[in-house]
């Protein structure tokens, strides 16, 4: 930091003034020698501060020195680097340039070979032009000879040749129909067959047989009484109220109720327990509890119409389908459930679908669907299927679905796979043992009727009653049978099935004759 001179004089003189004016204070009475101190001072004074200024003055300006001394080494250094940086740019430029005129060389070699090439090119096709020219005056030579052999113009020649042409596809697409039509007959029953194998094989549904009566447990005999009332008056109310029949028996514990209306008899049902668990039981209580009863059911009817439209995806099913769905879980049909037979028809519809290349969802609709008309076929006049299509049409269902359900049964001429899906779900699902009411019993017994009827004709080894008794496989004795008496035996056993057993959709009857020669080489 640079001292200036003017301001060290003016410390100077401000200190010699102060010097003088303390010296006059103190020493009035020696003003001249004090101020001759005073002067001395104030000299020697100006003298140590001009000293001590030359010296900080001295010591700025080496600081100085050495610091534009060591800028300047700084800078040489920068542009030293700045040099080197820029003699490196020059090199790798240098390279450059070689490397472009490298490309430039190697790029007129390239087009002076291109040059080359189209000339050659044009030459080829000129050559090929002149070639095409000769050809095209061979070919007029050629035909206008041929004209004069065979005195036809080319448009007869032309006329003679596709008629010829023509028969002969004619006979080789009727030979290729009559072949495809073959395979087809051929393979249709095995496929539809291994179709409709594979979808029964993937259903595993279970039934609860639906009866016409109800049982309720009693917490003891003493209820009987209160549920009969005063000569009858509660058991008369109840009956009035619900529409059911109670029947009142020796059988201890337990009241029944009878009705073939299954929602009445839910209803009922409800109402009877919530009378038990009450204790109090009077004509109003009992209207009561049949209101309240009233209502659960139909909470319980919407809900089950809800969830089963869930589960298959049908979220968009109008309310009045959903709840003819719903109706359907407290009805029956042969003691099978309809709700869980549409159900189960529904999937067995997506699962064919699924085979078939169709619309799985849509199928899946119509399967579950096709029976909604049971709902209302107490209630009103004709058939479940024309009571359900006209329900399904009122709601603009679509006219695959509205087909379904008119025609599972055949009753309508439909025009899609959909309705023909359902009429083959609905068998399988009705067909089932077990599905519909049929003791296991029963059941054993017609299987076994099944292979008895086909053992006791001549001639016949043994007899397997499969899937499910809807096919008897019969093995033949080759040497007391001969192939035409085979299909004889084969329908007589056809025959008397038919006439002695009932069963649901058809039996199958298969009879094998197979001759076995076997010898020992010792």
């Amino acid at each position: 930091m640079a001292i200036d001179p003017l301001s060290i004089g003016i410390g100077i003189a401000g200190g010699a003034v102060v010097g003088g004016l303390i010296a006059s204070t103190l020493m009035k009475g020696n003003r001249d020698k004090l101020e001759a101190q005073a002067r001395e001072e104030g000299e020697r004074l100006k003298q140590r501060m001009q000293d001590e200024a030359r010296a900080e003055v001295a010591k700025l300006r080496a600081e100085e020195s050495e610091s534009a001394l060591k800028r300047r080494k700084e800078f040489e250094k920068e542009i030293k680097a700045q040099q080197d940086e820029v003699r490196e740019a020059e090199k790798r430029l240098e390279k450059r340039e070689d490397m472009l005129d490298r490309k430039l060389s190697t790029i007129e070699r390239k087009e002076q070979d291109i040059a080359r090439l189209e000339q050659k090119r044009q030459e080829q096709v000129a050559s090929i032009e002149a070639r095409k020219k000769e050809l095209d005056l061979m070919y007029e030579d050629e035909k206008r000879k041929l004209q004069t052999i065979s005195q036809l113009t080319p448009d007869q020649a032309k006329a003679m040749l596709l008629e010829r042409v023509k028969s002969d596809i004619e006979v080789e697409v009727v030979e290729m129909t009559n072949r495809a039509l073959n395979r087809a007959k051929e393979n249709a029953d095995a496929d539809a067959r291994k179709i409709i194998l594979n979808t029964i094989q993937r259903l595993a549904s279970d039934y609860v047989a639906e009866n016409t009566v109800s049982t309720i447990d009693l917490p003891n005999d003493d209820m009987k009484g209160r549920i009969i009332g005063r000569e009858g008056r509660n058991i008369r109310a109840f009956e009035k109220a619900t529409g059911v029949d109670v029947i009142v028996d020796d059988t201890p514990g337990v009241v029944v109720l009878s009705c073939f209306e299954p929602v009445r008899r839910e209803v009922a049902r409800l109402t009877m327990e919530k009378l038990i668990a009450d204790g109090r039981i009077h004509p109003t209580r009992i209207e009561d509890a049949k209101t309240k009863s009233e209502q659960e059911v139909t909470t319980a009817i919407e809900k089950s119409g809800k969830e089963a439209a869930i589960e298959f995806g049908c979220h968009d099913i109008h309310p009045r389908l959903k709840n003819m769905l719903g109706r359907l879980r407290y009805r029956t049909s042969y003691g099978q459930n309809v709700l869980n037979h549409s159900k189960e028809v529904a999937h067995i519809c997506g699962l064919l679908a699924a085979e078939l290349k169709l619309d799985v969802q849509l199928a899946k609709r119509c399967g579950l669907l096709h029976d909604c008309g049971k709902a209302l076929d107490q209630e009103m006049e004709g058939t479940h299927p024309q009571i359900g299509m006209d329900v399904a049409k009122q709601v603009d269902e679509r006219v695959e679905v509205w087909e379904s359900i008119g025609g599972h049964h055949g009753d309508i001429e439909v025009h899609s796979l959909y309705p023909i899906l359902v009429t083959v779900a609905d068998a399988i699902s009705a067909a089932r043992p077990g599905a519909r009411r049929e003791s296991l019993e029963k059941y054993v017994q017609r299987m076994k009727k099944l292979e008895e009827i086909a053992t006791t004709k001549k001639g016949i080894e043994k007899a397997y009653a499969i899937q499910a008794g809807r096919e008897v496989r019969v093995l033949a004795k080759a040497e007391e049978l001969s192939d035409n008496e085979c299909q004889i035996v084969a329908r007589d056993i056809a025959k008397q099935i038919e006439d002695e057993l009932s069963y649901p959709g058809e039996v199958r009857v298969t009879l094998i004759r197979e001759a076995r020669f076997i010898e020992y080489a010792r």
